[in-house]
């Protein structure tokens, strides 16, 4: 794991399944890095959800995007999000929120997350209102049927081509 603070308050986990990481996870990312002394992306998995990349390659992503920020990491994690946050030792749960139901969602999240550690904070940061729609969903619905000089509007330019390659490779469910 990447060294951090020694002040878990300092720390801060910014978890999802980020599949693929979006413009906006990167905006919340740039922000949370100027508040917080380190940000780890926690990427993890949602038995719910069918996955355009695996665990791994979501990882190998998201290091390559944020690798010019020095004190951002990439880890990922098969438990519940606060379980994670208290292994790697923080304290900090940072969440985007773009819509009045993310919030709601947030929110029973938070007030669950609370009930399994109280010592686990959650922030939010409202999202640019240039993402505050964008979803990795919606990416999926681009990339199908908008191509890739669409893509480029919603997503880090890194992984523009490896979207392509997957969507032509899957399913039209995804």
């Amino acid at each position: 794991m990447t060294p951090r603070t020694s002040d878990p308050s300092r720390t801060a986990v910014f978890t999802g399944t980020f599949d693929p990481l979006t413009l906006g996870h990167l905006d919340v990312i740039r922000r949370g890095r100027l508040l917080f002394e380190h940000v780890v992306i926690g990427i993890g998995v949602n038995p719910n959800k069918g996955s355009l990349f695996s665990i791994d390659e979501r990882v190998a992503l998201a290091r390559e995007i944020v690798a010019s920020f020095p004190n951002v990491s990439v880890e990922s994690f098969e438990e519940l999000a606060v379980q994670f946050v208290r292994r790697i030792g923080a304290r900090v749960i940072l969440r985007g929120v773009r819509t009045l139901s993310d919030m709601e969602y947030e929110f029973g999240m938070s007030l669950t997350n609370n009930r399994l550690d109280p010592f686990v904070e959650t922030v939010f940061l409202m999202a640019d209102g240039e993402y505050s729609h964008v979803s990795s969903s919606l990416i999926k619905q681009i990339a199908r049927y908008g191509g890739a000089a669409s893509l480029g509007r919603f997503v880090p330019e890194q992984i523009i081509a490896p979207i392509m390659a997957k969507m032509q490779s899957k399913p039209a469910e995804l």
